[in-house]
């Protein structure tokens, strides 16, 4: 079973747009949710960040189903290593 990523984003965000960019391109499958269409998203975000707003939050569930890891912006490497890939 592949892992799970979640993308926290706003449509505005150009570093959400490149992070999205090299998901594609790398084939990694990706679920997004724009804050700003979806209150209670923004509020996961605002609890992972500090009470701020901070977009691309990712929600990974590993592949060898291993706890979740939550990151802010992170880098196409980080996010594949949290994946287990």
């Amino acid at each position: 079973m592949p892992g799970t990523v979640t993308m926290y984003s706003t449509s505005w965000c150009g570093y959400c747009r490149r992070l999205k960019g090299q998901l594609d391109r790398e084939g990694i499958a990706y679920t997004e949710i724009n804050i700003e269409e979806h209150p209670e998203s923004a509020a996961f975000v605002e609890k992972a960040n500090g009470g701020n707003q901070t977009v691309p939050t990712l929600q990974i569930v590993p592949a060898s189903g291993g706890a979740e890891v939550v990151m802010t912006n992170p880098s196409l490497a980080q996010v594949k290593q949290a994946l287990g890939a």
